[in-house]
């Protein structure tokens, strides 16, 4: 099991990852969102806000019935696994190994930054 560090850290590349495709491709910018990652295994969540295609504003916080509007669930292994590129996304969301809760076009947005 990954430690919350570990998937802190995850979050933050890949927020480095977003913000530098971002600049990249100013036309492909995402709405802005709000994001909340839960980590069962580790009984934590990770929040922030998508906004101007990077992520922003990364903290840890309890995982509450908070509303994001795309919100994730996955254990620590599998974020790091995803993240790191072990894990790809469709095999992690079909396999049930990655939960999201959003909207089919924001579901369709965050594949692609992923």
């Amino acid at each position: 099991m990954a430690t919350t560090r570990e998937c802190e850290g995850a979050l933050r590349a890949l927020a480095a990852r977003l913000d530098e495709a971002a600049r990249s491709h100013p036309e492909a910018r995402p709405p802005d969102r709000t994001v909340q990652c839960t980590i069962p295994d580790l009984s934590t969540a990770f929040t922030g806000v998508l906004r101007g295609g990077a992520l922003h504003d990364i903290a840890e916080r309890e995982p509450t019935g908070s509303r994001a509007q795309v919100m994730f669930t996955i254990a620590s292994d599998d974020l790091i696994a995803l993240v790191d590129g072990r894990l790809g996304f469709a095999t992690a969301w079909t396999t049930g190994r990655l939960k999201i809760n959003a909207s089919i076009r924001d579901l369709l947005r965050v594949r692609s930054l992923l």
